[in-house]
């Protein structure tokens, strides 16, 4: 349980697409499934809402995860933390700790139901940077993107679809599948090798 959940004055739970409640000082006991975050994310636009069209985080974190192949699961979940407590804009966050603390706690709890390592790889930060100049070249005001740029930061090779939120959320569905499958044959196949020698 979260330090924070017990100096709240009040009890800080929501309802989630499913139906179950998430306690969001008490990420772990909560219930949720793969579906509440696809469905969340996919209802949420990045940057704010400050971008040329309706862009989703659920479309957003399909590029993190294909473009960062070798963590493709971690990279779809990256932001999944967002389908519970919301997308806060980066200069925002710096200034509410108590924010940090509860992302860092609701993606703890998510990592750990779906086996992802916390916290997250670097590779998986370098593949949404250059997600993100990407997004920033393609749906964004000119000039957006000058920080990225001189940070070295090279624009991931994709092309923004900006999916409805139904077709987002389908398509981040079918990609944890995939990933799902493929990681369990791999565990299956390390299992399999340890066990024939």
């Amino acid at each position: 349980m979260s330090p924070l959940a017990k100096t709240a004055p009040v009890e800080a739970k929501i309802m989630l697409h499913s139906g179950s409640e998430f306690d969001i000082l008490d990420p772990q006991s909560s219930n949720f499934n793969i579906e509440d975050i696809a469905h969340g994310l996919s209802l949420l636009c990045r940057y704010v809402g400050q971008c040329n069209k309706f862009y989703s985080i659920a479309e957003h974190s399909i590029y993190v995860s294909k473009i960062c192949p070798e963590y493709a699961l971690e990279g779809l979940l990256h932001d999944a933390a967002e389908a519970f407590i919301g997308d806060v804009s980066g200069p925002l966050k710096a200034l509410l700790p108590a924010y940090k603390n509860i992302e860092r706690d609701v993606e703890a709890a998510i990592f750990q139901r779906f086996g992802v390592p916390y916290p997250l790889p670097k590779a998986v930060k370098a593949a949404d940077w250059s997600v993100l100049a990407a997004e920033q070249n393609q749906i964004m005001p000119h000039g957006t993107n000058h920080w990225l740029v001189t940070q070295g930061v090279i624009p991931a090779n994709i092309s923004i679809q900006c999916l409805d939120p139904c077709k987002a959320k389908a398509a981040f569905m079918e990609r944890f599948e995939y990933v799902s499958k493929r990681r369990n044959g791999e565990i299956l196949r390390v299992l399999n090798r340890k066990a024939s020698n």
